[in-house]
């Protein structure tokens, strides 16, 4: 079984949950919530309690393709996103530079 590779996403969302130990990746669409949990405590060295996964579809837009060719229309890639849940105890480190650049700010 290999490791994969999982991305964080750094977004407002993401930071919120992440203040109630909820962290956001994208991972491979043939993932499964095993090989999610196996990578995330490989990768950051973590013990994982939950996930829960989604497959956001990818959205329809317009294309042009010059100033007298006719538009056309295709369709962005689908992507998958795991929430992890963390145990009590365990956190990740993704977002402390933002966190420190508030107090300091204030």
């Amino acid at each position: 079984m290999s490791i994969l590779t999982i991305i964080p996403i750094a977004s407002e969302k993401a930071y919120a949950t992440s203040l109630s130990n909820v962290y956001a990746f994208k991972v491979p669409m043939r993932a499964n919530k095993q090989q999610i949990i196996a990578a995330v405590e490989a990768q950051y060295g973590v013990s994982v309690k939950d996930v829960r996964t989604l497959i956001q579809n990818g959205k329809t837009i317009t294309v042009s393709r010059g100033k007298k060719a006719r538009p056309t229309t295709t369709k962005r890639v689908d992507v998958k996103k795991a929430y992890v849940s963390l145990n009590e105890g365990s956190s990740i480190k993704l977002f402390d530079d933002v966190k420190e650049d508030e107090k300091e700010t204030k």
